[in-house]
């Protein structure tokens, strides 16, 4: 990421039910939900809903398990679209760019 990216902490509660059956007995975080993560950063920082965004690509590079303290950074591509990477202190967990919807 760039020097101009945006940088938040995002917290995800150890007993958020998507650990629920995600695996039983060793739970990790469904990379849906660090995707709506993502783009609720990206809406709060453009206006634009989650509805209105194109995920171009998406990678889940590490599993994250429950407590992992999480930070989420975003900036805008010269192309107009969005790029963000969710790191744990372990390193990059995801990462992946989003464009608006073209309008038909």
């Amino acid at each position: 990421m760039s020097p101009g990216a945006v940088e938040m902490r995002i917290a995800i509660p150890r007993d958020h039910p998507a650990f629920e059956g995600h695996f039983p007995g060793h739970p990790i975080l469904p990379g849906v939900v660090l995707l709506a993560e993502a783009l609720a950063a990206i809406e709060s920082a453009t206006g634009n809903p989650p509805h209105a965004w194109t995920i171009s690509s998406a990678k889940f590079l590490q599993p994250v398990q429950p407590g992992t303290p999480l930070t989420l950074a975003h900036e805008r591509l010269a192309s107009g679209a969005m790029r963000f990477e969710i790191r744990s202190p372990l390193g990059a967990v995801a990462n992946g760019t989003c464009s608006l919807r073209q309008s038909p």
